[in-house]
């Protein structure tokens, strides 16, 4: 039996827990590194996982050959410090190394950005330390096993171990430390782990290597806990810094706004005018919506599923004083930030839920506003025909359907082709709308077919002062009316992640191209 080091199979077995606990952590804040700079969707979750389960790999290759030549657990904790050490320096290097391999990928492909630089950005951060960790359970069986009497019911538990603390890994940074300390320091949290048991064990056998061991989990900490983690880096004197189980979000103000971004570190997710009015945004288009209800002259009723922090609702309750509102947004920080941060009426209600799922047990309205589209994240239980249908459902007679979508590009077959089409199957009526300046496309949607009339007579009611007449005034002239084709989204088959990225690669082609290639855009 190889266990001359260490005088229990307990610690051992420990080590096959705590070493799974940080495999599945990092992979789980693998994902929250990668986010804010290449959104989440499930491309990037198939390249995280894809590069872990090679890393392993190839990490129980070399540690089951390493375990043969040298029967000591001493490499094998060597390794697991090495391993903290690297993994506490990820969220401190990570960002730069990911904003230099995206601008070299940029420099060195043509399309499929997206890929490439999160695929490139994973495998320089993550393969070291995990194909470390992938060397523990054939280091650990064969250090544990001495016998065949009994080499079955230790490698099960060896297994058991790995597996049960692979469970936890996943649910603790989801649910519990990133949430509440964010994703530095659940780096840190299970870098420090993996350092405890090394220097556990060099402890345990009066190893001289304790000192090195005590060393450089003593360098870790002196490095990592003054160090600031901000994702966006360059950004000083952000008003609010957090993350979510769903997001990472930043707020930031000036003298007029207040604005929200999620995930993606440039653009806006929900905005607040402090002075009121428009906003020179898409919401100021769908603000059509309204008048395009038929038949009704009561106060009309709106639903925002993806209220964000209600930049809509308060907008429709400004320019509508008679209107109610009400909202659904999945992330229940970004609900408390729209009290916060963002002035929403205390009148508005906000449902912490999933909009589809939530929309299920609701009532009916004039108008429904789907806004959770952003950038490549887009909900795919929210874009299909069987989404849209259900809208319908819970429209009162004479209603609107208003969606925004943000991935607008003259490339045929786009991400917003397909959503169209899929609306036109549903709806007989279907307008849109470009936003100025902006790759927005804001949709209208009504099973009544007088919309465009009914926005033209009561805009044309309005004063001429009124500075809702202007916008509405450009809604209409820019208005066109779809007719649908073959390209439908369902629940069975959505692949919007990759329409997404599609559009994703033709807006960085349009913008190279508008700045006259890389030399421009630098210059």
């Amino acid at each position: 039996m190889y266990m001359k080091d260490v005088s229990r199979k307990g610690f051992l077995y420990a080590t096959a827990f705590f070493s799974g606990m940080s495999v599945m952590a990092i992979e789980m804040g693998a994902s929250r590194l990668l986010t804010p700079y290449f959104s989440s969707s499930q491309v990037i979750w198939t390249i995280i996982i894809g590069i872990i389960m090679i890393a392993m790999a190839i990490g129980n290759v070399w540690g089951g050959r390493m375990a043969d030549a040298d029967p000591s657990p001493r490499r094998l904790y060597g390794r697991l410090l090495a391993a903290a050490v690297w993994t506490a320096l990820i969220p401190i290097a990570g960002r730069y190394l990911i904003l230099g391999i995206t601008f070299l990928v940029v420099m060195a492909v043509k399309g499929s950005y997206l890929v490439w630089a999160s695929f490139a950005s994973c495998l320089v951060l993550f393969v070291f330390p995990l194909m470390l960790l992938g060397t523990v359970t054939p280091s650990l069986i064969k250090y544990a096993t001495g016998s065949l009497e009994d080499n079955g019911r230790t490698v099960g538990t060896i297994e058991a171990c790995g597996t049960i603390g692979s469970i936890l890994g996943t649910f603790l940074p989801t649910f519990i430390t990133i949430p509440s300390f964010g994703t530095a320091v659940t780096f840190y949290i299970f870098a420090g782990i993996l350092a405890l048991l090394s220097a556990f064990y060099f402890f345990s056998i009066g190893e001289h290597r304790l000192r090195g061991a005590m060393f450089a989990a003593g360098i870790i900490a002196l490095i990592v806990l003054p160090f600031d983690t901000s994702f966006a880096f360059w950004e000083k004197d952000l008003l609010y810094e957090d993350e979510s189980i769903y997001n990472y979000l930043r707020v930031r103000e000036d003298e007029d706004s207040v604005i929200l971004s999620t995930n993606v570190l440039e653009g806006i997710q929900s905005i607040y005018k402090k002075g009121g009015g428009l906003t020179g945004m898409y919401y100021d288009y769908a603000l059509a919506a309204p008048l395009m209800v038929g038949g009704k002259e009561d106060p009309l009723s709106l639903m925002v599923l993806g209220m964000g922090t209600g930049t809509y609702a308060r907008q429709c309750l400004e320019f509508y004083p008679r209107m109610t509102a009400e909202g659904v947004e999945i992330d229940q920080k970004i609900a408390d930030l729209s009290r916060r941060y963002f002035d929403l009426p205390e009148e508005i209600p906000v449902l912490v839920e999933d909009g589809r799922a939530c929309l299920r047990n609701a009532g009916s309205y004039d108008v429904i506003m789907v806004d959770a589209y952003q950038d490549i994240t887009i909900p795919f239980q929210m874009s299909s025909a069987e989404f849209f249908t259900l809208v319908k459902e819970h429209l009162k007679p004479g209603g609107v359907m208003v969606v925004n979508m943000n991935m607008k590009t003259d490339v045929e077959g786009g991400i917003n082709d397909y959503l169209i089409d899929t609306i036109v199957s549903v709806f007989p009526e279907v307008r849109t709308v470009l936003v100025a300046n902006n790759t927005n496309e804001v949709l209208f949607a009504s099973e009544n077919e007088n919309i465009v009339e009914n926005l033209k007579r009561r805009t044309n009611e309005l004063e001429d002062q009124d500075p809702l007449k202007g916008q509405l005034l450009s809604v209409l002239s820019g208005l066109k009316e779809e007719e649908g084709g073959e390209r439908i989204l369902t629940d069975d088959r959505a692949p919007v992640e990759l329409l997404g990225m599609k559009a994703l690669d033709a807006l960085i082609a349009d913008t190279l191209e508008a700045y006259g290639g890389l030399e421009g855009l630098l210059g």
